[in-house]
């Protein structure tokens, strides 16, 4: 209690964070209120009735939106156009020279990059606004032909839903950024934090209503488990020993000092999970449009197999799959992030080196050379804590294996993840008005 009272005796502090929780306030509001044209009572009712095998397609875009999308409510589309823009938008660094150049020059490249992440969000959230009213007109969405639209509708009201989702997805991301600049942690990662978080309670009330106390208990037990294992490796990192050489600067000495270079075990966090998760999402989607309802056609492989087996969670292909597009993700990504030859350039232009190590692209090498061990570990890791789910539902945990989807390894690793994030930021605050820090 006396590290939330000197939460709250600092004024800035306390301000940032009443803006933030009344931000996420707003969030969830909007994540309850039915877009124009929408049956809201059919939704409702077929929602409790749906099953994981029913909705598995989009079981964790669903989650990332707090259960929005399914009830197609005005923030259905939520955050995760912005996110997958912003993911975009630092890839296309490495392939656009004009993105590279604007990466380096500061703070005016930065505000047109963040433009550019704009744009392109907005045209992400129309796509997938377009495609999801689509799967809802042709009902496709909650299961073959439920219809969760207005029977009275027409393209011009399919149009405004489209509209009403679009402008949700875009007044999301004007939330995140204010919470970002104005409130505490990262805006965008609370708001997912927020939408699972909410899950937690119905969904552990559903498990211990249909699978009883002992199911329950179990599941208490290994998300406790779980949460160990994740802050384990996620605040895992190997410390590399750097040396300053002494050099004299005017009348100044610098240099002469020991410090060491932090490379997490989980570099590249969540995003290998988004990465992955829409590679799958994507094709899935649009085979549900072109289809809208018809028989598979005997000798039509590609709809057949992405039926079969994408759409099907609990198949070992599907793990598989999913696993091995994690593992690969978790590199690609690395390696477009983390650039060794920049890190040993740097160290070398400063006078740094690694015992032991010859200055220049030996370092570059040996930085790698360590890199990718820490990658083969994370990346495993990663995969194994996404997949949790998907092997829970293969091996059949009853009627609870859908509500156990916020308890599953992709939302502890965010809950986690951002939930340690903010209290770093918390305490660092709290460090500058010389109080003793959030957790002692």
């Amino acid at each position: 209690m006396s590290a939330l009272t000197s939460v709250f005796k600092d004024a800035d502090l306390r301000k940032k964070i009443l803006f933030t929780v009344a931000m996420i306030i707003v969030y969830r509001i909007g994540a309850q209120i039915p877009s124009p044209g929408v049956d809201y009572a059919e939704i409702s009712g077929r929602l409790r009735e749906l099953t994981q095998g029913e909705n598995s397609v989009f079981s964790l875009i669903n989650l990332f939106s707090g259960g929005a999308l399914l009830q197609l409510s005005v923030f259905a589309i939520g955050i995760m156009p912005y996110i997958t823009a912003s993911i975009i938008v630092q890839l296309l660094t490495v392939v656009i020279p004009h993105f590279e150049e604007l990466k380096k020059e500061g703070q005016s490249g930065q505000s047109k990059m963040t433009q550019y992440t704009r744009y392109l969000t907005l045209a992400l959230a129309l796509l997938q606004s377009a495609g999801i009213v689509a799967l809802a007109d042709r009902g496709q969405l909650l299961g073959q032909g439920v219809e969760v639209l207005k029977a009275d509708r027409n393209f011009f009201d399919l149009v405004i839903i489209v509209i009403t989702m679009t402008a949700g997805a875009v007044l999301t991301m004007w939330i995140g950024e204010l919470m970002t600049e104005r409130g505490i942690g990262n805006g965008m990662s609370l708001l997912i934090f927020a939408g699972i978080a909410t899950r937690l309670p119905t969904d552990g009330a559903g498990i211990l209503s249909s699978s009883g106390g002992f199911v329950f208990t179990m599941v208490l037990i290994a998300v406790i488990i779980l949460v160990i294992g994740v802050v384990f490796i996620e605040q895992g990192q190997r410390r590399i020993p750097v040396q300053y050489a002494k050099r004299m600067v005017g009348r100044r000495q610098y240099g002469n000092t020991s410090t060491y270079l932090p490379l997490k075990v989980n570099q590249g966090g969540v995003i290998p999970v988004i990465f992955a998760s829409s590679l799958i999402y994507v094709p899935v989607l649009i085979t549900r449009i072109i289809n809208s309802g018809r028989p598979v056609a005997p000798d039509n492989w590609w709809q057949k197999n992405v039926i079969q087996y994408l759409e099907t969670p609990s198949s070992y292909q599907y793990i598989i799959l999913y696993f091995v597009l994690i593992v690969f993700f978790s590199y690609f990504y690395v390696s477009v992030q983390y650039d060794p030859n920049e890190q040993a350039d740097n160290m070398k232009k400063y006078g740094g080196f690694i015992p032991g190590v010859r200055p220049g692209r030996p370092t570059a090498e040996y930085l790698w050379y360590v890199m990718s061990r820490l990658l083969l570990v994370g990346s495993v890791y990663l995969g194994l804590i996404a997949v949790l789910p998907n092997i829970m539902l293969d091996l059949g945990v009853g009627s609870s294996a859908g509500r156990a989807t916020p308890f599953g390894g992709t939302a502890i690793l965010i809950l986690v993840s951002v939930a340690l994030t903010t209290v770093k930021q918390i305490e660092s605050q709290l460090l500058q008005s010389n109080y003793e820090g959030f957790l002692k």
